[in-house]
């Protein structure tokens, strides 16, 4: 995402907050990538120390805070290690989400009520949770964007109980957006893609096919790549995107209009 000479996005010498970077094809580190080309600031905010360890070749030079966002008195401590930067922030990326599946993929009804309500905990209510202690060092008129997904009324058997909980992140961006409004013109919204080839994904029982499905259900016959979220995401950080409050932003190429495309149904039909 080369940056332009005239600085169409607005992003030069701007400051942002990321969470979410685990490796090279995370999402987060493409959208990082794309404010830094940009000219903008990023402070990276990772899980845990082995993390930060991890990443420091990837992240040589940067600002790196530590928090799980599982652990309120962490939350509390990024806002104090933000705090003693003494800087303002015009954005937040939210790019965080887990789902426990060690146990194997069970149908939705047998869901754990353990496991659901910590992927809540951490996969949504930590939005809510880092904006609220957060809010403080943000700009008025900052952007925060979350991750979520294309869809969340396709009940996809290997994705399970975590569109349910991508939907409450959904309806959250509508709330936090009201409930912020009330002091300042900070934006909330999400960029749901389709299936992406990323390291957090690989842990998903039967993915790979879910991922090839969609290659063949995308007209151009090809996935949608990690970039293309990203750029989607970026566009949304910056103030070109101001007119843009408490939506999810679809990024698919096209995915979603496709599914009774002819070939696949024949193939579909074919006798076995």
């Amino acid at each position: 995402m080369p940056a332009g000479s005239n600085d169409y996005l607005g992003l030069a010498g701007k400051r942002f907050v990321v969470l979410g970077v685990a490796n090279k094809k995370s999402v987060a580190w493409h959208v990082a990538s794309g404010l830094e080309s940009c000219g903008a600031t990023v402070v990276y905010v990772v899980r845990s120390e082995e993390r930060k360890a991890s990443l420091a070749k990837l992240l040589a030079g940067r600002t790196i805070f530590v928090c799980d966002v599982e652990f309120e008195e962490q939350i509390q401590k990024l806002r104090d290690d933000l705090t003693a930067t003494g800087e303002k922030f015009d954005g937040l990326l939210h790019s965080i989400a887990f789902a426990d599946y060690s146990d194997g993929m069970k149908p939705f009804h047998e869901t754990p009520k353990r496991a659901f309500l910590r992927a809540m905990d951490i996969s949504c209510y930590s939005l809510m949770a880092v904006s609220n202690a957060l809010k403080d060092l943000l700009t008025p008129t900052a952007s925060v964007v979350a991750v979520s997904i294309s869809t969340t009324r396709m009940a996809s058997e290997n994705y399970g109980y975590m569109a349910p909980i991508k939907a409450a992140l959904e309806s959250s961006l509508a709330f936090l957006a009201k409930s912020f409004s009330r002091f300042s013109q900070i934006r909330f919204n999400a960029v749901g893609p389709s299936l992406l080839k990323t390291s957090a994904s690989a842990g998903i029982p039967g993915y790979i096919d879910s991922y090839l499905y969609a290659e063949q259900v995308i007209p151009r016959k090809e996935a949608l790549q990690t970039e293309e979220a990203a750029s989607a995401i970026v566009f949304l950080l910056s103030p070109r995107s101001s007119g843009i409050q408490a939506q999810n932003l679809i990024v698919d190429a096209g995915m979603s209009i496709n599914y009774f495309d002819a070939e696949i149904v024949q193939r579909a039909m074919k006798p076995a």
